[in-house]
């Protein structure tokens, strides 16, 4: 997969196409690199890049358990970071994820530079 030398590689992961499009679009305005999944299963199965890469992830997918995602990672020895995103900013669902190993979560709508600074805050950390 090719990747602008330099550029955080950002795998996005929403059902929703129109969601899938505005964050690959606010990834390269911050001259990241986003690429887009319409499920965890789809990610799983690509050559994603593990360097220099995070996962942005919605959590309620029809069909994926998304919140398995770290967990599934770890046990494949893929050290990425995965940021959660949420339309249901409850806090049984900030538990879910703070349990499931998210590095973060935020609710939906996502405030653009927050999300952009956590993910290269994400990328940079142990």
């Amino acid at each position: 997969m090719s990747n602008p030398i330099g550029a955080i590689v950002v795998h996005i992961i929403d059902d929703d196409d129109s969601t899938r499009r505005a964050l690959s679009r606010l990834m390269r305005s911050a001259g990241m690199h986003g690429i887009a999944y319409a499920s965890v299963a789809e990610f799983l199965e690509s050559d994603f890049e593990q360097s220099e890469a995070c996962v942005v992830a919605d959590v309620h997918m029809p069909e994926d358990n998304s919140l398995s995602l770290p967990e599934r990672l770890q046990e494949s020895g893929v050290n990425i970071p995965v940021i959660f995103i949420t339309g249901d900013y409850s806090a049984e669902t900030r538990e879910r994820i703070r349990k499931a190993g998210g590095r973060a979560y935020f609710g939906k709508p996502v405030d653009d530079q927050a999300l952009l600074d956590m993910i290269r805050w994400a990328v940079r950390s142990p």
